[in-house]
């Protein structure tokens, strides 16, 4: 029998995925399915996008590109973080990379190892934990508190710091609760985060475009104190409907740049090349598509929020961000992935339940309201049939 190392036997992986290809083989068979399980916007990518890779191919733009990027897009990135953030940001610290788990993969490998603790959110993306475990490190959960609206405390993440800490993972707006953290503990966490200089932050702001009720998004590279250590985590997938096209970016500090470089070679080598050149026009170019998908996002979570409140044993807190909602199902009497997994089998709906996002989303599902409205609203009838008709398993 063949041997492998026993790391691999740590890893984990992301159940959004598996749930969509049960849901998919259900639909193959002639099942009606919902899918509200996996986090992919239900828009096309908008065609001036899809044109500007379509002339890149054209153009003859066919070969292998610096590991780092393009540098027009590298530029692209710095200039649109100035514009939206007024942060000053070089083009030598971005990094263009195949979407947004390599950033995690390179952070948690760079950090990972027997004796060091790495910090993340839980309930959170199911990929920090997995990662953590591969490296050896001990993987330590921040709370994420419904009652706290899912963001996250300042107080309650700097108690967990340790002398073994070597990063903290940071998530906001949040899957996959919705969750938005405010300036204010923003401000208290970073104040907080000088007196322990010794290890990196990592924070994953892939959906910060998406935050509503007139919150803000807070970027991490506004505050200097912490920017020679800080990994941003970013890219094209939400925000502009690329998810297919595998593009996202890093802001890495200098003395962490040329490790990343050197793994983006060992690893892939560069990114497509027509989906840099997407990327680029996808930035430089009309944001008008960005605020209607968002604006319909908008809509779609009052819609998703009230439905799912009127839901036998359910409730649901307002989502600040993203378009994920996490409702708390735990007066049903179910447990989260086993009516998860009853909704798909019998009601031909697809959630994911809140263990698949750690420890403490046992309690809640998540629902992706990126999907029609008429979805949407077909799904919450036939998820308050169910939960009217069936008791808990």
């Amino acid at each position: 029998m063949l041997k492998t190392i026993a790391a691999f036997d740590r890893i984990g992986e992301e159940n959004a995925f598996a749930v969509l290809a049960h849901a998919n083989t259900l639909a193959a068979q002639g099942r009606d399915i919902i899918n509200l399980g996996i986090g992919q916007p239900d828009f096309r990518t908008p065609d001036f996008i899809v044109e500007a890779a379509i002339k890149a191919l054209r153009d003859g733009h066919h070969g292998y590109t610096p590991a780092v990027g393009i540098p027009p897009l590298r530029e692209a990135v710095a200039a649109d973080l100035e514009r939206r953030f007024k942060v000053s940001v070089s083009p030598g610290e971005v990094m263009i990379l195949p979407g947004g788990k390599p950033t995690m993969f390179m952070s948690i490998l760079m950090f990972g190892e027997a004796g060091a603790d790495i910090l993340y959110p839980d309930p959170g993306f199911p990929i920090y934990r997995s990662m953590i475990e591969y490296t050896g490190a001990r993987p330590i959960p921040v709370p994420i508190r419904e009652e706290n609206n899912f963001a996250f405390s300042a107080e309650e993440t700097l108690k967990l710091i340790t002398p073994q800490t070597r990063l903290l993972i940071l998530n906001s707006p949040a899957n996959p609760t919705g969750g938005v953290t405010g300036k204010r503990e923003v401000d208290k966490l970073v104040a907080g985060l000088e007196r322990f200089p010794d290890f990196a932050v990592m924070s994953d702001e892939i959906y910060d475009h998406m935050v509503y009720d007139r919150e803000t998004h807070v970027c991490l590279l506004s505050y200097p104190s912490i920017r020679d250590r800080l990994i941003l985590l970013n890219g094209w997938s939400k925000t502009y409907a690329m998810t297919g096209w595998r593009l996202g970016y890093a802001i890495w500090p200098g003395k962490l740049y040329d490790y990343a470089r050197k793994l983006a070679v060992n690893l892939h080598s560069c990114v497509n090349t027509a989906a840099q050149y997407a990327g680029l026009a996808a930035l430089k170019g009309p944001q008008d598509d960005v605020a209607k998908m968002v604006a319909e996002f908008d809509r779609r979570r009052k819609v998703v929020v009230d439905g799912l409140n009127r839901l036998p044993g359910v409730s649901c807190a307002t989502p600040k961000g993203a378009f994920y909602a996490f409702p708390n199902i735990k007066r049903t009497g179910w447990k989260a992935k086993a009516l998860a997994t009853a909704l798909l089998e019998d009601a031909g709906v697809a959630i994911i339940g809140g263990p698949d996002f750690g420890v403490l989303g046992e309690g809640y599902v998540r629902l992706s309201y990126a999907n029609s409205t008429e979805n949407i609203l077909r799904a919450l009838e036939r998820m308050g049939k169910f939960l009217t008709s069936r008791k808990a398993a």
